[in-house]
């Protein structure tokens, strides 16, 4: 077939269709057409009636629509149950009435609830009288001005500064959630620490995170002394 036969023959396949978008009437007077007209199966195989190729497409939307619709009610289950143990979180660390008491629920919470395997934290500023606890040890201005700085939640595979050395076997850990803790002016930071380099990943949604930031940041400033 020459090249201006293909030109001629694509053309009229545009003009049948078109005919057939404007006279939706002619599939009424020619019904019986309809099943003597086969098309390739959009799998490969045996030709098919035209009628049996649009139920094949049917199925397939459907089944689309059914996964995606599985896919949203596992997200909504998945959110409820992260609201639910966030919940419980709240309640645990405003009935705690001491720091100490205070980082000892959020750790045990993290670890398990949200199976988080390492967590560490640092205050400063102005510290209570007995500064015996390790978060409240000495931090550089750089990890301080870094929290400062975080508009949000980071997630990814570096822990700036001196902050690995705050993990126990901090060299073998792969991927760092860190949270500001601010109200109003930065005072800490909270790290989470994984070995695993996909559990805290550049891009991961940090809604959860921002509020858990939120949580310890009211949670741990009621203890701390008014600058």
């Amino acid at each position: 077939m020459t090249n201006e036969t293909n030109k001629e023959a694509g053309m009229n396949a545009e003009s049948v269709a078109d005919y057939l978008k404007q006279h939706a009437e002619f599939f009424e007077q020619y019904a019986d057409l309809l099943a003597e007209i086969y098309v390739p199966h959009p799998h490969g195989g045996h030709a098919i009636p035209i009628a049996e190729r649009q139920i094949v497409t049917l199925r397939e939307k459907n089944g689309q629509l059914e996964s995606k619709l599985r896919e949203l009610i596992q997200f909504g289950t998945d959110n409820d149950a992260i609201s639910e143990k966030l919940h419980r979180s709240t309640l645990a660390l405003f009935s705690a009435s001491d720091l100490e008491t205070t980082l000892g629920v959020l750790y045990q919470s993290l670890s398990e609830d949200f199976r988080v395997p390492q967590v560490a934290l640092r205050l400063w500023g102005r510290v209570p009288e007995q500064s015996y606890l390790p978060e409240l040890a000495a931090t550089s201005q750089e990890i301080r001005e870094y929290a400062g700085a975080l508009g949000a939640p980071y997630c990814g595979t570096q822990a700036p500064f001196e902050s690995r050395e705050w993990f126990e076997g901090g060299l073998s850990l792969a991927s760092f959630a860190l949270l500001p803790l601010r109200t109003h002016h930065t005072f800490g930071l909270l790290a989470l620490g994984s070995e695993d380099p996909g559990r805290f990943y550049a891009g991961l949604g940090t809604m959860h995170l921002t509020r858990l930031s939120e949580l310890a940041s009211v949670a741990t400033a009621r203890f701390l002394p008014q600058s």
